[in-house]
């Protein structure tokens, strides 16, 4: 396993420092937000001067019943190869439910949620990433994911899930410490115990990174400073293993470098004086792959798996009544996060949205939310929560509600059309005749 070292992830607000700190080794990107034919030109930069970059993926869903989307892993490969990099990494997690193998609307969860640790999700979640690695150019590395709840009837620690998935997949494993600590605050999972169990001559590397607490929760946010709790398992994971690498997440809510660089200071200590005294990380040796040929029907553990993460993902986004044995005010607290990141990235991804509806954005788009489950990508959501305003007559200032009809207009192509079905049809047939 390729020696990483101490690295930051690399975010477009923070480029330019990145790109001036000492010390940084390498940098991860989140794969899905690079264009191939187009990356940005502090990445290349910092390639050029022998930076490694590893692409991250975030929406293969790996934890989840369907196999991985072809054109998604076709992606992540395309990406490892342009830029380079030594393996890349994903989630153990799903992202979305519905759809074929349930006979129901797909729904989209916009977030990482939590596969249980029952022998039906081990079993498909060992299939899929056998079909990942065979699809990728260079080691596939899959990451513990941060949970508020737990999921009934489980049957097994995550130190044994880990374990036994990389014992039957040779995959590396990506262990995220502050996500050990979410689920210590959150699901009173030991971080000890859980290292215990982990194959730690498995991993490829590691994240650190920061959250806070409220009512009780540990909230993951990548926004805040990376507290005591975090790195205390950091050095208990670097007393039982040197990491090939360590990485410090920071998405949002930016400081300045300075403490960026205290921070990173902060884990390199721990990790140099914690080290075990042979200073090797061991390594496994991934086993290539058998070529897993699609079933033509979903077998058995996928379709249970399938019905039992759409109940769940359903109660969450479309308000259905939450499956027996889950926490219901848990259910209500990982309700509101997933609608608030919702928004979040949506602002993101037409920051126009904000700027048009000002200090009114976030209550209409949580009132959309609510009655609109996302099915596809972040900018379908933005465009139909914009048409949804427009059909309501919103907003009510006129100069606003022109913006608004402008900005949808170019990137929507007809108008939004009246509720009544006779004048939809109308304005559909005159916008292809136009076209025609």
């Amino acid at each position: 396993m390729k020696h990483l070292g101490t690295g930051i992830g690399w975010r477009p607000e923070i480029a330019d420092a990145v790109e001036r700190m000492p010390g940084i080794d390498w940098v991860e990107a989140v794969a899905e937000n690079l264009c191939p034919g187009h990356l940005p030109d502090s990445l290349l930069r910092l390639r050029e001067r022998g930076v490694t970059v590893v692409p991250h993926g975030v929406s293969l869903g790996l934890g989840g019943a369907d196999r991985p989307d072809g054109t998604r892993l076709a992606a992540l490969a395309e990406r490892a190869q342009v830029l380079g990099s030594p393996l890349v990494t994903e989630h153990i997690a799903f992202v979305r439910a519905g759809g074929p193998l349930t006979a129901s609307q797909p729904l989209e969860a916009g977030h990482l949620l939590p596969v249980p640790r029952t022998r039906d999700a081990l079993d498909v979640l060992c299939e899929n990433v056998r079909i990942a690695q065979d699809a990728l150019p260079v080691p596939l590395a899959v990451e513990n994911i941060a949970a508020l709840i737990s999921w009934p009837g489980e049957e097994m620690t995550e130190g044994q899930f880990l374990y036994e998935l990389v014992e039957r997949t040779g995959v590396r494993l990506l262990i995220d410490v502050a996500n050990l600590h979410t689920n210590h605050v959150n699901r009173g999972e030991d971080p000890a115990k859980a290292l215990d169990e982990l194959p730690v001559e498995a991993i490829a590397y590691v994240h650190v990174a920061g959250g806070f607490e409220r009512d009780g929760v540990w909230h993951d946010s990548h926004a805040h400073p990376v507290p005591e709790p975090v790195l205390a398992i950091l050095s208990d994971l670097a007393a039982r293993v040197s990491p090939p690498g360590v990485l410090l997440e920071r998405d949002e809510n930016f400081p300045a470098p300075e403490e960026l660089e205290r921070e990173l200071s902060a884990i390199r200590e721990r990790v140099r004086t914690k080290a075990p005294v042979s200073g090797e990380s061991a390594t496994v040796t991934a086993p290539a792959a058998e070529a897993t040929e699609p079933d033509p029907a979903p077998d058995p553990a996928r379709q249970r798996l399938a019905l039992a993460q759409t109940a769940f993902l359903s109660a969450l986004v479309a308000g259905t009544p939450a499956p027996e044995g889950f926490d219901r005010a848990r259910l209500a607290v990982q309700s509101r996060a997933l609608t608030g990141k919702r928004a979040d990235v949506v602002a993101k991804v037409a920051p126009e949205l904000p700027e048009i509806l000002g200090e009114s954005y976030r209550p209409e788009f949580f009132a959309y939310a609510q009655a609109r489950p996302m099915t596809g990508g972040y900018r379908r959501d933005a465009l139909d929560f914009a048409e949804r305003l427009l059909l309501a007559g919103q907003p009510e200032n006129a100069e606003a509600r022109g913006a608004l009809t402008r900005w949808w207009l170019e990137r929507s192509g007809p108008a939004p059309l009246d509720a009544r079905p006779v004048t939809r049809w109308l304005r559909a047939a005159r916008f292809a005749l136009r076209r025609g």
